[in-house]
């Protein structure tokens, strides 16, 4: 089999949020300007991939529509193509991956895991890398009440048929990233198990990708930490889960993670 593109890491995933509701930088890089030149810092910084999103998928966000998320993400994407790292559309909607692929984005991440059949065939046919993640439910309402028996079973069983769909599809193994997405339809609890057992998800054969940054079960295990202040706590998950083989990490501050992965690798070296 072909190597995947990410067969060494860790890689970093630096987010560009093109959204006015994005739970940690939302409006910060609405305008396309500030969304490029946000993105231009962040490859200065050492990230390796660009996320580029513009719909807010925080638990109770609304929904925009395709075109609107277009018109956000499009632009920024095209500003940032001649940077030299791979760039990457945050999108569940067929239609943005096709334009944004033509635009320049080389990779796919979907919260929704290519789960409708011309997203599928979209992302197949564009050759691009596809990051699939397990979300149970909608943004909406995920949080309501998310219920699990096996958190880690059920959240792999999922992965590994998206993974045999994307294959039955056309997208080759070497293309595909999984992601247990973290805060995704899941509490407290389901979501230290994931964390604590994410090891077992390279058992997949996939690359795993880890978000983890910023998000609010850091604030409910050292409450009164918001958004900008879980640096320490999005490290402390970040290292533990470089120890158990996660290869991608997508973070808001890259520099800081490069940064601690770099003490993390001489000490293993030393």
């Amino acid at each position: 089999m072909t190597k995947h593109v990410f067969n060494k890491g860790p890689y970093i995933m630096g987010v560009v949020n093109v959204t006015p509701d994005s739970f940690s930088d939302g409006g910060a890089f609405l305008a396309p300007e500030k969304a490029i030149a946000h993105g231009l810092r962040l490859a200065a910084e050492g990230a390796d991939i660009l996320d580029i999103g513009g719909e807010s998928t925080r638990p109770g966000a609304d929904a925009v529509s395709p075109q609107q998320e277009m018109d956000r993400v499009i632009p920024v994407i095209e500003g940032l193509k001649g940077c030299g790292k791979i760039l990457s559309v945050d999108t569940r909607h067929a239609a943005t991956m096709r334009e944004a692929v033509k635009a320049g984005a080389g990779m796919i991440n979907d919260i929704t895991a290519l789960n409708d059949d011309e997203s599928l065939r979209v992302a197949a046919q564009s050759g691009a890398i596809v990051c699939l993640m397990h979300m149970q439910g909608e943004p909406q309402t995920m949080q309501q009440n998310p219920h699990y028996q096996d958190v880690v079973a059920e959240v792999k069983d999922f992965l590994s048929c998206r993974i045999e769909a994307c294959e039955k599809a056309g997208i080759s193994r070497d293309k595909i990233v999984i992601d247990p997405g973290i805060g995704f339809g899941k509490n407290l609890q389901h979501n230290m198990t994931l964390l604590h057992h994410i090891g077992a998800f390279t058992s997949l054969g996939a690359p795993v990708l880890l978000g983890a940054s910023r998000k609010s079960f850091i604030e409910k295990l050292y409450p009164g930490t918001s958004a900008g202040k879980r640096l320490p706590g999005s490290l402390a998950a970040a290292l533990w889960a470089l120890e158990q083989g996660v290869r991608i990490f997508r973070v808001h501050d890259v520099a800081q993670t490069k940064q601690a992965f770099a003490v993390h690798r001489a000490l293993r070296a030393a």
